[in-house]
């Protein structure tokens, strides 16, 4: 677990109730301070309120303003940027990833393994 002083910032957009409860748990769980918005909007809103998170977990389909607008958006509005980690459960993940300019990705369902390998890969040791 991080030490207070250094925990890092992270971003879930995310529309599924469930998913994002278990996300922000597992995360805190793990040091992380977990900030979260239920779309792309809300997300945008966050970002123009608090500093830059180290990154963003950001799901693909849904309501208000879904995860391609959001990566589009975001690109436009923002000059500093974290990365971004796609989370779909399109068979095409990667593609879709690719598609919204996204860093890396996650294809739902997925395991903590694979969170804490794309979180180590973007953020470096916990």
């Amino acid at each position: 677990m991080n030490n207070p002083k250094t925990k890092k910032n992270l971003l879930v957009i995310e529309d599924e109730a469930d998913i994002l409860f278990s996300l922000k748990s597992y995360l805190e769980s793990e040091g992380y301070e977990v900030a979260t918005a239920e779309n792309g909007k809300e997300g945008l809103t966050f970002l123009d309120e608090h500093p830059m998170p180290a990154l963003i977990l950001l799901d693909m389909k849904m309501p208000v303003m879904n995860g391609w607008e959001f990566s589009e958006a975001y690109r436009r509005k923002f000059s500093l940027r974290a990365p971004v980690i796609v989370m779909t459960a399109a068979a095409d993940a990667e593609a879709r990833a690719r598609e919204a300019q996204a860093n890396g990705w996650l294809g739902k369902p997925f395991s903590l393994d694979e969170i804490n390998s794309q979180l180590q890969k973007f953020l470096g040791a916990q």
